[in-house]
């Protein structure tokens, strides 16, 4: 499985690069914090599609910010096929109104699968805190 970016924030802005006209590989692994591996794994999955002169991969500012995305929907919990239909309706042409309100949908309905998975861990650790309490208190479980 392909690393992610460190521990930056999900909806960290990806500033502009108007210095720059493309990226190499190590231009982007480096930025973000991702291996070269990583980064062919998401061209062979289709999400970014650098340029290929011979060997080298050449990336542009549209591969750099289909990256960023990449990596914060992996870092919410987004599998590679949400993000993929997220990123991919950037081209429909209307501003990004409908990928803005995809992003919006999947991104609350994200959060609902975390707060149920949150209340699972919770009754967990309560339920685990109970047994240990009764575990160090000597008594014998059969007994309540």
């Amino acid at each position: 499985m392909p690393d992610s970016a460190a521990s930056a924030p999900a909806f960290a802005v990806v500033p502009p690069r108007p210095d720059r006209v493309s990226f190499s590989i190590t231009d982007l692994s480096a930025e973000f914090g991702v291996t070269a591996r990583a980064l062919r794994f998401y061209e062979d999955e289709g999400l970014i599609a650098p340029e290929r002169r011979g060997t080298a991969r050449i990336y542009s500012h549209r591969d750099r910010a289909r990256l960023a995305w990449i990596l914060r929907g992996k870092r919410v919990g987004f599998s590679l096929s949400a993000i993929r239909e997220m990123i991919d309706l950037y081209d429909v042409g209307d501003g990004r109104r409908h990928q803005r309100a995809v992003a919006i949908e999947r991104g609350r309905e994200r959060i609902g699968s975390l707060v149920r998975q949150k209340q699972d861990i919770d009754a967990a650790v309560a339920e685990l805190n109970d047994f240990v309490a009764v575990l160090e208190a000597g008594r014998d479980l059969d007994q309540g």
